[in-house]
């Protein structure tokens, strides 16, 4: 039971077997649970999830590098998911209408490119936590790396669309 939990868990709800970039649809399928965060909680609900998932995510991930004896199985997303989070954390915590407004869609699909950029670029921290850190700790803080840098150039849209 407690390996199906970490299944589902580190599959992101099974999002995780997707034939076609896994990391890509479970990147996709968290933008709903960011949008359903911010609406309801807004910052500190963004981020408290956004912590919450990550060690539940290093949990469930750990358990999947064992079963599957790879470092780094490409069915783990819930480290998108919480790269994804973060992505939106800065425009969240400075201007949360941006991500409930009309601007919303911009935004999100902005945010989504942007971390899949980084994720998939693996600069700086984002290259060091994917080779060099081989556990679950690893998996998991390269997307967080991944979506702080991501937030950073969302935040860059947010202050160019404000000061035109």
């Amino acid at each position: 039971m407690k390996k199906r939990i970490a299944y589902f868990i580190a599959t992101y709800l099974g999002l995780g077997f997707s034939k076609f970039a896994p990391g890509t649809v479970g990147s996709l399928g968290s933008l709903p649970l960011a949008y359903g965060l911010v609406y309801f909680g807004g910052f500190y609900a963004l981020i408290s999830a956004a912590i919450l998932i990550f060690f539940l995510g290093v949990w469930a991930t750990d358990i999947v590098i064992k079963d599957s004896g790879d470092d780094d199985p490409s069915k783990v997303v819930i480290d998108e998911t919480v790269g994804q989070l973060l992505t939106f954390s800065f425009v969240a915590y400075m201007a949360p209408e941006y991500l409930l407004g009309m601007n919303a869609l911009l935004f999100y699909v902005a945010g989504f490119a942007f971390f899949r950029f980084f994720d998939i670029l693996k600069m700086g921290p984002v290259k060091y936590a994917d080779t060099k850190i081989k556990n679950a700790y690893g998996v998991m803080l390269d997307d967080v790396f991944a979506g702080i840098f991501a937030s950073i150039a969302l935040l860059a849209v947010l202050c160019y669309i404000v000061n035109r």
